[in-house]
């Protein structure tokens, strides 16, 4: 059986616009899906809250992942805080969720690999009862009973389209995509192991690619960590990172020719990055090295 919000907005104090969804014939409280925001023009969603026992901990996960649990931390403190609830609707990806920021835009990237597996999720169909997984693709069931496929290899548009139809105004089609969501991760913790998986798979195929573009073979873990931060988001290319690991073998200058990257233009995230990797929670672990043959630290 589908799951019903009860979807409403409300103009604050300060005068921003909260979307709220609450779940119908359910002793919960509503929950805030989202703040109305404008960016380039574009108008969509943003959710950065954070609530305590519903951020990633590496600690949470450390029993199954062991170091990766805790090689992934820096960049999620850098792009959520560690919310597993994370949103943005207002820019060209369209659609972002999740501690680890995945978006839509991709074609067989981190949300839809992401959103592939929620959708095996034996409660997937009450969140999403339209939305069918048929030989490992995303499908629309339409009420004519035709299924229209969303995603292939080369295109996510009909994806966005259906999570977040446009930019250029908030539509209840967005409003309920972004409660189905939030509300999900926010009470299923399978929902959330699901973006702890793909997070960390992706950051070990990463390191693979990595590592056959810059040798890091017996690199520091906080050299990989840093150069797997500026790939996620995009600051830099790999020409730019070869350029700073050129070092004759020294990582200590090579972290920092790293950490200096767009420092100015990105500070606030490296400096978020270089503190979590020199956190107490992980002091010493990020003078691991990586292991090529084995795609691992010790």
């Amino acid at each position: 059986m589908a799951i019903d919000f009860q979807l409403s907005l409300n103009t604050l104090g300060n005068g921003s616009i909260a979307y709220y969804a609450k779940l119908a014939g359910a002793d919960q409280s509503r929950i805030t899906v989202g703040f109305r925001t404008l960016y380039q023009g574009n108008y969509g969603l943003y959710n950065i809250q954070t609530i305590q026992n519903l951020k990633y901990l590496p600690s949470d996960y450390e029993n199954e992942y062991g170091f990766w649990a805790y090689f992934i931390y820096p960049t999620a403190m850098a792009e959520s805080k560690g919310s597993f609830f994370c949103l943005n609707t207002y820019d060209s990806a369209r659609f972002t969720f999740g501690f680890m920021q995945f978006g839509a835009h991709v074609p067989n990237g981190d949300f839809v690999t992401f959103f592939k597996a929620l959708l095996n999720l034996p409660n997937a169909k009450e969140y999403f009862p339209k939305i069918r997984l048929l030989d490992n693709r995303i499908f629309y069931l339409g009420d004519n009973g035709v299924y229209a496929q969303l995603e292939d290899d080369t295109s996510t548009t009909k994806l966005m389209d259906y999570l977040n139809p446009s930019l250029s105004e908030i539509e209840h089609q967005e409003h309920i995509c972004s409660a189905r969501m939030v509300h999900w991760a926010m009470y299923d913790p399978a929902h959330r192991k699901i973006q702890v998986n793909t997070a960390i798979e992706n950051f070990k195929k990463n390191m693979i690619d990595y590592n056959n573009r810059f040798n890091l073979n017996n690199a520091p873990a906080k050299v990989c960590q840093i150069i797997c931060d500026i790939r996620h988001q995009g600051r830099a290319k790999n020409d730019e990172i070869a350029l700073a690991l050129n070092t004759n073998g020294n990582w200590d200058k090579a972290y920092s020719n790293l950490l200096g990257i767009n420092y100015f233009q990105y500070k606030t995230r490296i400096d978020t990055v270089k503190n979590t990797i020199a956190n107490p929670l992980s002091q010493g672990m990020f003078d691991k090295v990586y292991d090529s043959e084995q795609n691992s630290f010790h």
